[in-house]
């Protein structure tokens, strides 16, 4: 599968993974302390993220080119248009644990550390069989089809966060406890360590990112198998992802046709993955560029057009952050008003069923 291929010193990959680690560091530093994110902070926090995502390419430009800088772009693009269907499950999982909005933050921030060690396992591993054995192009293309497909005809599946092999095993194997505790994962009753709900609703996002990561990491190799541009498009597009749940959440039911789009980005992966083995070969990156820009304008563009008469009858303004009940009282395991997030909404990329 022949894709760019430029020399990428070690000191550029410690030198970027430093950069990553110093922006997380900063996000936590900055919401240390468990306080509700308004749109406004959350916007303002979405804009950096962007910015230096967007700052990166500009980089890459400088450095090895535009058609280098052109395809990151592109893996960026469909990486962050993915990365706004881990939101609709996020709110899903947040409004299913009544998770306080005070400690969703606090979840994101550990399971977007979860999501970036395994896109950085997938990467490697991907690319490597995608360089090595020139059929797995058409395993993973099938694949990518076939949950675009899935994605397409699967948005009214419910996802039951508690039947989540994964979730369930967790609380086989460690004592849990069905209340918060003040933002802990892991607390002291009578005297021996348990798990508290939060731990377990941290348990359920973890589990949906290794589920994003495979969905993800596959649609971006169609695009390059340069391991530095697929883990930087990636990073970069996913550590936005917390303040991005913040800006979307108050506005998810406006996304009604968003999934048809994703699901077209998905498939036309897909089909670019399996076409660059064959003789037609990998399509042009201002195609793929242009294809993933129109796609997404015109399915969020579609949304809010057909959903505007609704935003208007309920008066949602779409600001605010999922209300799950105060801190005080889902520390009962309780919320005190209904979140804000479509119980009913799914892509088909959700927590997986036993």
């Amino acid at each position: 599968m022949n894709d760019l291929s430029f020399a990428v010193p070690l000191w550029v990959w410690a030198a970027v993974s430093l950069v990553i680690a110093v922006m997380l560091a900063v996000d936590l530093i900055a919401h240390r302390d468990n306080h509700v994110i308004g749109f406004k902070e959350a916007a303002v926090w979405s804009g950096v993220w962007i910015a230096i995502g967007l700052a990166f390419g500009l980089v890459l430009l400088a450095w090895q080119g535009g058609e280098v800088s052109s395809t990151y772009y592109a893996g960026y693009l469909i990486e962050k248009a993915l990365s706004i269907d881990n939101v609709f499950v996020f709110a899903l999982v947040f409004s299913f644990f009544a998770v306080p909005d005070a400690y969703q933050h606090k979840v994101l921030f550990w399971g977007v550390i979860g999501a970036l060690v395994f896109r950085l396992v997938f990467i490697f591993v991907g690319a490597e069989l995608l360089q090595l054995f020139f059929w797995t192009a058409y395993l993973f293309g099938a694949f990518l089809i076939w949950t675009g497909y899935k994605m397409a005809v699967s948005k009214d599946e419910e996802v039951h966060p508690d039947r989540n092999i994964v979730v369930r095993l967790v609380k086989k194997i460690i004592p849990t406890d069905p209340r918060f505790h003040e933002g802990r994962f892991f607390t002291k009753i009578n005297g021996r360590r348990v798990a508290t709900l939060l731990f377990v609703a941290l348990v359920a996002i973890e589990a949906t990112d290794l589920i994003f990561a495979v969905d993800s990491v596959a649609a971006i190799l169609a695009i390059t198998t340069n391991t530095f541009l697929v883990w930087t498009a990636n990073a970069f597009a996913v550590l936005g992802l917390r303040s991005l749940y913040f800006c979307l959440a108050g506005l998810l039911r406006r996304f009604a046709y968003l999934h048809y789009g994703l699901a077209v980005l998905l498939a036309f992966a897909g089909v670019k993955l399996i076409l660059s083995e064959t003789p037609v070969g990998k399509l042009p990156i201002p195609l793929t560029l242009g294809v993933i820009v129109v796609t997404i304008t015109v399915s969020i563009g579609w949304s809010l057009i057909a959903t505007r008469d609704d935003h208007a009858d309920h008066g949602d303004h779409g600001g605010a952050t999922p209300g799950t009940g105060s801190a005080d009282a889902a520390d009962t395991g309780r919320a005190t008003s209904p979140g804000s997030a479509p119980s009913d909404r799914s892509h088909g990329t959700g927590p997986p069923r036993p």
